[in-house]
């Protein structure tokens, strides 16, 4: 268990290495002229709204296909898979006729679901301690928000930041469009089956429900990647090493540390959404490296199933805490949207008013 254990406390020294870094080059199942389709995302902020595609001047141009919190939330969920029981407490709130496991939450242990249950005082001083340096007691709790970094914007405001981050993206791409044409099973207003609308409203309303021909001209139709498409992760060991936690820091590092090379190494599923299917390019090989503060790279390995097994035994070493079933509370809910005196909700109000 010791040489398990001892492994990788290299990392955890300062003189260590700043940064793991894993770089990987993709293409389309298709091949590497394939289509694939970008994540769409909303007008705003001067943003015209679509694919995300940041131009230079020189006419080079890169899009995200996979953005950190997306990344994030297609990993960190596995924590509650069979394979991974007993590296992490099973967290399960019940709402309902509904079961909600913490690492399906939308903001893990800062969703309002599990503020609204009897964790929400072991979360909160869980999130003040972390604030001053002290993790213990959220990984404790709710350790992959340590791993993933977690921000209590509702609450305490405390921000933890992320140790692992991994981003998709494509190079140079040229970007398509699609046009289609919604053909009705029948003319129901020729036939006399709907009379014939009266107004844009009813026409409207005609096409919405499919009565009518409905023409869908230069909407989004993917790009080809002309520049590859590459994912870059990093784990961010600098940042590891300024946890602090109970009698033995080294202990709380080591299953952090374990936790978050199980994430890490983790085969990243290669299909992203319709259209975006994505594996690994055979013609570039993958790159894992030690990255230091002066610079240097240095080649390494650490294969998912080690870092796995490194986690199992970090882990029991650690004394993960225990699982907990919990209730969802009607009362903790109405009063957590209430106003309280002098408090946020409060101050905001007071804010608004001068």
């Amino acid at each position: 268990m010791d040489g398990i254990l001892n492994r990788f406390d290299n990392w955890l020294h300062d003189t260590g290495p700043a940064a793991l870094v894993i770089r990987e080059h993709l293409v389309p199942v298709e091949g590497p002229d394939g289509v694939l389709f970008p994540p769409t995302f909303a007008a705003g902020d001067g943003f015209a709204g679509g694919y995300n595609i940041d131009t230079f001047p020189d006419g080079n141009n890169v899009c995200l296909i996979d953005s950190v919190g997306s990344q994030a939330n297609r990993v960190e969920p596995i924590f509650a898979e069979e394979k991974y029981a007993g590296l992490v407490p099973r967290i399960v709130i019940t709402a309902g006729k509904k079961q909600v496991n913490l690492l399906e939450a939308g903001h893990r242990a800062g969703d309002a679901i599990v503020r609204c249950t009897p964790l929400k005082d072991d979360l909160r001083a869980a999130f003040q301690a972390a604030e001053k340096g002290d993790a213990e007691l959220l990984a404790k709790v709710a350790p992959t928000s340590i791993v993933f970094g977690a921000w209590d914007s509702r609450d305490t405001q405390a921000k933890l930041p992320r140790l692992i981050a991994s981003t998709v993206r494509a190079f140079n791409v040229r970007k398509l469009t699609r046009s289609a044409q919604y053909v009705p099973a029948t003319d129901y207003v020729g036939s006399e089956l709907l009379p014939e609308a009266a107004d844009k409203a009813t026409k409207d309303a005609y096409a919405e429900r499919g009565f009518i021909h409905v023409p869908a001209s230069g909407s989004h139709g993917g790009i080809i990647a002309d520049g590859g498409i590459r994912r870059d992760a990093s784990l961010h060991l600098a940042c590891l090493r300024l946890l602090r936690g109970g009698a033995d820091a080294l202990v709380l590092r080591r299953y952090i540390l374990g936790l978050a090379l199980t994430a890490f190494t983790y085969p990243a599923g290669g299909y992203l959404r319709q259209g975006c299917h994505l594996v690994a390019d055979p013609a570039k090989p993958r790159l894992f490296q030690e990255v230091f503060g002066d610079g240097r790279r240095v080649d390494a390995s650490v294969s998912h199933e080690e870092a796995l097994t490194y986690a199992r035994a970090a882990a029991k070493e650690f004394k993960i805490g225990d699982d907990r079933p919990v209730e969802f509370d009607k009362e903790l809910a109405l009063k957590d949207v209430a106003p309280e005196e002098g408090g946020k909700k409060a101050k905001k109000a007071a804010k608004g008013k001068n």
